[in-house]
């Protein structure tokens, strides 16, 4: 199961370009230049903490976000080497679905109907907290246990949702939290680029 954002799409420099006009309309604090690389070290409660957001914003402002996105969707792209790593996974009998707080209509766009047709389930959708729920779910339908599963994502909260269920943790280091804040958090698998993702999955890397 794979994360959307900042795993297989890269969506953060869109993100870090509508975040002031974002933080202006509701009302929490911008964010500085040169703040980025200290935002990337924390996870997303502390971040909302840092920024002064209130608990009752996150699901309007993660709205305002999702319908943002999609209107600017044609900027979103995936991640090189995307297209190729799904289809070895499929070729090779493993089955790839998604759990993401983004939109289903975002995510289907960028992934294109190709890899929509690779992808078995999507599990999409608001809430802050909702990964690990988002991971039940595509479980259940399935009949896969937590132990022949595992989550991708690129954030301390997509790591802490799969430990949450009991799947596989692994982490990507090219998305929106910095590897060494990754590192600490202790992922069962740390991936570097998405040739290692393919190579594991499949037996054939460390």
């Amino acid at each position: 199961v794979f994360d959307f954002d900042g795993t297989l799409a890269d969506s953060f420099p869109w993100f870090t370009e509508v975040l002031t006009d974002v933080a202006r309309r509701w009302r929490f604090r911008e964010v500085a230049q040169d703040e980025h690389s200290v935002l990337r070290q924390l996870d997303a409660q502390d971040v909302l903490r840092r920024l002064g957001v209130p608990g009752w914003k996150v699901p309007l402002i993660a709205a305002d976000l999702r319908r943002r996105m999609g209107r600017d969707i044609e900027r979103i792209r995936l991640f090189d080497g995307v297209d190729q790593l799904l289809e070895r996974l499929v070729e090779n009998g493993l089955r790839p679905a998604i759990a993401s707080s983004n939109a289903a209509a975002n995510v289907e766009v960028v992934l294109g109907p190709h890899l929509c047709r690779l992808v078995i389930d999507r599990e999409c959708g608001a809430g802050i907290a909702g990964k690990a729920n988002r991971l039940r779910r595509l479980l259940r339908r399935h009949r896969v246990s937590p132990t022949q599963a595992i989550y991708i994502g690129d954030e301390l909260r997509d790591i802490d949702a799969a430990r949450r269920v009991g799947v596989t943790a692994a982490a990507v280091g090219w998305g929106y939290n910095d590897l060494a804040a990754l590192r600490r958090r202790g992922p069962d698998l740390l991936f570097r680029d998405l040739a290692e993702i393919g190579d594991t999955l499949l037996g054939r890397g460390p």
